[in-house]
Order: structure tokens, then C-alpha cells, then sequence
């Protein structure tokens, strides 16, 4: 009889275990809004076909809630076959081209990040979504005063609310960070 107990009581915590081990937010839920982020980013600029290095990554925290990272090099390298030192006019004309795409990456993930709260129906009211594009440097850039990452994120909750009230509160729910 002890050792029928024992073992009811060992599934039932195994079971408990599986059950609290559940995401909350499904790995196909994260993966649509992974590729539809990939694919916005990769859409921004024609010139620059690797804008996007290597795909969105979406994982869910519970607790805190749904964070989508990338890695961006907004601009082409300008070497090329014909062309393979980069001189001083090549290095002013990528950080000039860098701080004029700047506020569009922003715009876009702002957008991005619109978008999502409805889609990313599981992620519960209270917690965030959060986007984070990685911007990537030529070795031969000086990345100074520019940013290594952008980061847009708001609650969920707050974001639907805000877009269901016709958008005009959006700019004071959505944190929008560079670093």
C-alpha cells in the first residue's frame, strides 16, 4: 500500500513539474514574430543585403515577458574587389549613412514592436515586450558616440490600450533606449 502511494504521489509531482514547465508563450508564437521582424528589418534598405546577420532570436521570461534580439549592420561594407582599402571619404560616408538610418531602425522596431502586442496574445497583460537590435562595426569603424544597441519595449497591456485609443498615447508607453 506504501509503495502504491509513493508511486501516486511521485506522478502526481511529475506531472506538476511538466505542468509548471509549460512556456506560457508556445515556441510557434515566437517564431512567427521572429520571422516577421526579420522580415521588416530586412526590407528597410535595398542597398545593404546583409542587413539583417543571421535571424531574429524570440524567447519568452517568465515573469517578465517576451524578448526578440538582432543583430543590424546598417550599412554595406564599401570595399570590394576593385576597391579594397577603405580611405578617409569611405569612413565618413558609412558614419554619415549610419546616423541617418539610426532614426529609421528606431521608427521601424517602434512599428515592430506595435505590431507585436496583439499577435503575442499569450504574453500576459502586466509584462513587457521588448525588441533589441546588436549593431555591427566594420573593424575599421570608431563606433564612438554611436550606439551598440537599440532597444524599444513597453507593456503589453499598456501598448494595446494605447493603440486601441487611437494611437496617440504610443510615444509615452513605448521606451525607446540606445547604449
Amino acid at each position: 500500500m506504501k509503495k502504491i502511494c509513493l508511486s501516486a504521489l511521485l506522478l502526481a509531482a511529475v506531472l506538476g513539474l511538466t505542468a509548471a514547465a509549460a512556456p506560457r508563450v508556445s515556441r510557434t508564437t515566437l517564431r512567427a514574430m521572429e520571422k516577421s521582424l526579420d522580415l521588416r528589418i530586412s526590407q528597410l534598405w535595398n542597398d545593404t543585403p546583409y542587413l539583417l546577420i543571421g535571424t531574429t532570436r524570440g524567447v519568452y521570461l517568465d515573469g517578465y515577458g517576451a524578448v526578440f534580439t538582432a543583430e543590424v549592420n546598417l550599412v554595406s561594407n564599401p570595399t570590394s574587389l576593385m576597391h579594397a582599402a577603405v580611405n578617409k571619404d569611405d569612413i565618413a560616408r558609412v558614419r554619415a549613412k549610419r546616423m541617418e538610418r539610426l532614426p529609421m531602425l528606431k521608427k521601424a522596431l517602434r512599428d515592430a514592436l506595435v505590431a507585436s502586442a496583439a499577435s503575442l496574445d499569450t504574453v500576459p497583460a502586466d509584462e513587457q515586450v521588448t525588441i533589441v537590435a546588436f549593431l555591427d562595426y566594420f573593424p575599421w569603424e570608431d563606433p564612438a558616440a554611436m550606439p551598440a544597441q537599440v532597444m524599444v519595449q513597453a507593456q503589453k497591456g499598456k501598448l494595446l490600450e494605447a493603440q486601441r485609443s487611437g494611437g496617440a498615447a504610443l510615444d509615452s508607453v513605448i521606451r525607446v533606449t540606445e547604449n
